[in-house]
């Protein structure tokens, strides 16, 4: 199956079914928002599940028993049943397989549904628990949006612009391994003045924020909000030359470079009893310039 398409007059976005995976956003008369692949990083907007980052020796330790897993876990790499959907809203569905269960030992469903509202994209993540036992887990967003926004605007006139003051110290990683030890922000009151160089040692993690939403501008170019209300973390990444920024609402992180044990000890996950689910929603708000 090809893309699905979702139109409201407003807003135009593509979503392909492998890994329920937005794959463009466009606002009315405007060019495409969102990085469309290429090098050095060949995905658009993956979702991430059951895991967000690595865990050390890219295993999952259940019961005593290692169980191989990826970055970022497995959805972002398998097909969703594309259930109901019309030109606003559609819902795509992931279940547990013997390919799954090989790395994450447990029974779920994932539903993934796009919404457009206006000037908004909200994208719902529910995750329920099968099974007969209670699992942690993660989730995340990995959207990447075109940075520059607009062609002709320089890529260091871009600021991110939190809803509140942003004091506290940011995390960093090595290896997709969480560091010790916490080092400054680079957030000056409420914003980030974007540059290649924040990102020259990886991803910068924000885990003690005030603010629930982030806008995206630069002047002369459409702004985005993303607003993350169920998600207490957010990642963001960019890799030189790709012209990106990832704006990555999580729930949940990779693991600490010195963690060892059961992945239900891992810090910062949720957790879900048997017939439980919980559901995480962001936003993207696009306004013209």
């Amino acid at each position: 199956m090809g893309f699905l398409q979702l139109d409201n007059g407003i807003l135009r976005v593509a979503i392909n079914p492998l890994g329920a995976e937005l794959s463009s956003l466009r606002h009315r008369g405007g060019g495409e928002l969102l990085w469309q692949g290429g090098e050095p990083w060949h995905r658009r907007a993956p979702i991430l599940f059951p895991l967000v980052g690595r865990m050390p020796g890219d295993e999952l330790v259940h019961n005593g028993i290692a169980h191989p897993i990826g970055q970022h876990g497995f959805a972002r790499d398998l097909p969703f049943e594309v259930g109901q959907h019309s030109d606003t809203s559609a819902e795509f569905t992931l279940v547990d397989t013997d390919e799954t269960r090989n790395q994450f030992p447990f029974a779920f469903r994932l539903a993934v549904r796009f919404t457009v509202d206006g000037e908004t994209l909200s994208i719902r993540h529910t995750v329920e628990n099968r099974g007969r036992d209670t699992f942690s887990a993660s989730v995340g967003g990995h959207p990447a949006f075109a940075w520059p926004l607009a062609e002709g605007v320089a890529p260091e006139s871009h600021t991110l612009e939190f809803a509140e003051d942003e004091p506290a110290p940011i995390r960093r990683i090595a290896d997709g391994l969480l560091l010790p030890d916490a080092v400054d922000t680079p957030v000056r009151g409420s914003t980030l003045a974007l540059d290649e160089s924040l990102f020259a040692a990886d991803a910068i993690i924000f885990d003690a924020l005030r603010s629930r939403s982030v806008r995206y501008a630069a002047p002369g170019a459409p702004s985005l909000t993303v607003r993350f209300d169920d998600f207490p973390l957010l990642g963001l990444w960019s890799k030189a030359p790709g012209a990106f920024l990832c704006i990555e609402p999580w729930y949940g992180m990779t693991a600490p470079r010195d963690f060892a044990g059961e992945y239900a000890d891992k810090p910062g996950q949720f957790v879900l009893g048997p017939g439980e689910s919980r559901s995480f929603t962001y936003s993207v708000t696009v306004q013209n310039s």
